[in-house]
């Protein structure tokens, strides 16, 4: 197995701390009573219900309608009645609309759930339109609408498709499971990509912490020879977008720009693995693996939890919570977003529930920057971390924007190397929220 091994500048190396799961099978987890379905479980505008309280529904029915082009259907996981369409505590922040469906525990299938036939024999336009009313999107987190991605700003030529299987987030092992147990799905849904682009070259990148991973990807693709299995340097970010084409390809996205500016397209292993599903078996996104580990967990465990089941049922299913809790977070402690509640659902993005104790919670407190340098050491975007938070916590902002605050990827190496332990990656994101509402402004004014 002759596999290369590449990487790309900066980066850090945080603990793994993925002993507890990664030699874990991935569980099916109990139905539950009652789902609550967001109708916004994706980047872009929210969808519409097109049921009503009453209503039955069933197993993989479309209950939620994408009205803009940047958006994503929503199908129900269960079969059973519509109970309520209500806001809701929702796991990216504050409340969303969803539709709370009560389940009849029979899993009655909607009779539209049909294979979609041999892949040979679909073109590339029905590919994306397969994807698109499956409700696929990114399932490392973003959760951006797939066929978005598959459909690039004319002049845009794209010739390449990478798969993103470095999990680098620590704690998380829900990619390398799948990577383990289906690899044929990840391939699968990979040559759909490619057909869909019409493209003739794929990667897969994996980290070479996993090469049980790599070993499974590369027997997997061995009747492939358009598909790479490449390893990747075990550093994060490695699994951020830009650095994973760079490590990959060696094209280098500008700054402001997208993957598709060089020519490359990136998804997820898992967002393959679900177009295989789709393809095959013609069933939407309605379930997805959740890795729930940390110390604050009794039995960390890989489970394949269905959408809108929420975090306190899936905990419980790992014999609930320790004594000592000091934080829970829907996905890594790198990039993932602390939770204040525990009915919150299961979405589309939700790749980990990791449960720290109140010792590995506890945040030190900030001193003075000492002018070390090693943030700007370890920036995978080459950006001057401690600059642009000095800049956003003085309300300097136009400057912050000069310096490239919206090239940042928030992936919080710059606060994890630091020794005097400054909140650099949340107040850049602060920057940058604020940059992006003042264009929005600008912009209203332009309209009016």
């Amino acid at each position: 197995m002759n596999i290369r091994t590449l990487t790309f500048k900066g980066g850090t190396h945080p603990p793994h701390s993925k002993k507890a799961t990664e030699k874990l099978l991935v569980e099916k987890a109990n139905s539950p009573r009652v789902i609550v379905i967001p109708m916004q479980q994706h980047i872009g505008a929210p969808c519409e219900p097109i049921v009503k309280v009453g209503d039955e529904v069933k197993l993989g029915q479309k209950i939620g309608e994408a009205k803009g082009f940047v958006s994503s259907p929503v199908h129900s996981s269960v079969s059973g009645k519509v109970v309520a369409i209500e806001a809701r505590l929702y796991s990216g922040g504050g409340k969303v609309t969803c539709i709370v469906i009560e389940s009849d525990m029979e899993d009655t299938l909607y009779e539209g759930i049909v294979p979609k036939g041999r892949l040979e024999q679909l073109s590339a336009d029905h590919i994306k339109t397969i994807i698109k009313e499956a409700g696929i999107v990114g399932m490392g987190g973003a959760a951006f609408p797939t066929h978005v991605k598959l459909s690039p700003p004319p002049g845009k030529k794209v010739d390449t498709i990478v798969l993103n299987g470095a999990e680098c987030e620590p704690y998380l092992t829900s990619d390398h499971r799948l990577m383990l147990e289906h690899p044929e799905k990840v391939v699968f849904g990979l040559q759909a990509l490619m057909k869909s682009m019409g493209v003739s070259k794929g990667y897969i990148g994996i980290e070479n912490n996993k090469p049980d991973a790599i070993e499974a990807l590369f027997n997997a693709a061995k009747a492939a020879p358009e598909i790479e299995v490449v390893g990747l340097r075990t550093k994060y970010p490695q699994g951020a977008e830009k650095q994973l084409i760079y490590a990959c390809t060696k094209r280098q996205v500008p700054s402001g720009g997208l993957p598709a500016d060089v020519g490359v397209v990136v998804n997820n292993v898992g967002t393959a693995a679900v177009i295989a599903d789709a393809i095959r078996t013609g069933m939407p996104l309605v379930e997805r693996i959740v890795t729930i580990t940390g110390k604050g967990v009794k039995t960390p465990k890989n489970l394949l939890v269905k959408i809108g089941t929420s975090f306190r049922d899936v905990i419980e299913q790992c014999g609930g919570l320790t004594d000592s809790i000091g934080k829970i977070i829907s996905g890594g402690p790198m990039m993932g977003i602390a939770q204040f509640s525990l009915d919150v659902p299961v979405v589309k993005g939700t790749s980990g529930i990791l449960i720290l104790s109140e010792a590995e919670a506890r945040l030190p407190e900030p001193s003075n920057c000492i002018r070390c340098g090693k943030c700007v050491d370890v920036c995978p975007i080459n950006l001057m971390p401690i600059n642009l938070s000095a800049y956003a916590l003085q309300d300097k902002f136009e400057q912050a924007e000069s310096h490239h605050a919206l090239d940042c990827i928030e992936c919080g190496s710059c606060s994890f190397v630091c020794p005097a332990k400054r909140p650099l990656v949340d107040s850049i994101r602060v920057a940058k929220r604020e940059i992006m509402a003042k264009r929005r402004k600008s912009q209203l004014a332009q309209n009016k």
